[in-house]
């Protein structure tokens, strides 16, 4: 028999999608073996693999109403404070990471109910981490930590920031690990042409997201015969290459809404091919 993964990608606010997308394939009766997970596609993959049922579609609807507000994020004064505090980031992850823990509990990877694995940066190291093992809180905030916006997450010796950086989109990880159906939840970015940067920060963030995109199009490429990719559809709203407005959660529902129609449409014509 084979083996199905759920692959949750990147993209800060704009992964409220992947809920929508989540729902549709688990109303479509397919569930996880196993749940990989990069920056904040580790919550939700995270969330998932503690409930591999329809309920964590709830959960997570109720989690992405509140990662805008001021539990996670501080407000102008105190960013202001923590920016000057550490030079490098306006917020604390701390806040994120207790979030994690209050909703599944001190729980470690090992313990959740699907296998489950994310994606991190080290930085001593410049190189690709999996988190496989030890607390899940933990290892879903070093996965989330992005440049200047948080700072490192220090485990053991080492220190961690976003695993988008490194592995926005990881198909290759789930095909090395006997995956034989993947399906992708991704922000809906990929789907959408890059444009020329006309003003001064675009250009960063049109550069990460060549990078991103050829990451994912050379995992693609490498797909081998009997392995089936589902990547599945955002929908029609729009999702910039940056999200600059990381605390904007007005738009939560209708990502997650449109998403869910447009996997539904998906699958159900997935269904009839196969």
């Amino acid at each position: 028999m084979g083996r199905t993964a759920f692959v949750f990608g990147g993209g800060g606010m704009l992964g409220a999608s992947e809920v929508g997308m989540l729902r549709a394939v688990m109303e479509a009766g397919h569930r996880p073996d196993l749940v990989l997970g990069t920056s904040v596609g580790a919550i939700n993959g995270a969330v998932l693999a503690a409930e591999p049922t329809l309920d964590c579609v709830a959960e997570l609807m109720t989690m992405w109403e509140s990662l805008g507000g001021r539990e996670i994020f501080s407000g102008p004064l105190q960013r202001l404070r923590q920016a000057a505090r550490s030079g490098t980031h306006l917020h604390s992850i701390e806040p994120l990471r207790a979030l994690i823990e209050r909703r599944l509990g001190p729980i470690g990877i090992e313990d959740l109910a699907v296998p489950f694995q994310c994606c991190a940066s080290s930085i001593e190291r410049a190189a690709e981490t999996w988190f496989t093992e030890g607390p899940v809180a933990t290892a879903v905030a070093a996965s989330c930590a992005v440049p200047g916006l948080f700072g490192p997450v220090k485990v053991g010796d080492e220190h961690f920031l976003d695993g988008g950086l490194v592995n926005s989109l990881p198909v290759g990880r789930a095909v090395a690990l006997g995956a034989t159906e993947i399906f992708v939840l991704h922000v809906g970015r990929i789907e959408q042409p890059l444009r020329v940067p006309t003003r001064p920060w675009e250009v960063a963030t049109v550069a990460f997201e060549i990078a991103r995109r050829h990451r994912f199009a050379a995992d693609m490429a490498a797909v081998p015969p009997g392995v089936t990719v589902r990547l599945l559809p955002a929908g029609s709203v729009a999702s910039p290459s940056a999200n600059l407005r990381y605390r904007n959660t007005q738009k939560v529902r209708q990502r997650i809404e449109e998403a869910y129609q447009a996997s539904v449409t998906y699958l159900e014509s997935a269904g009839k091919v196969d």
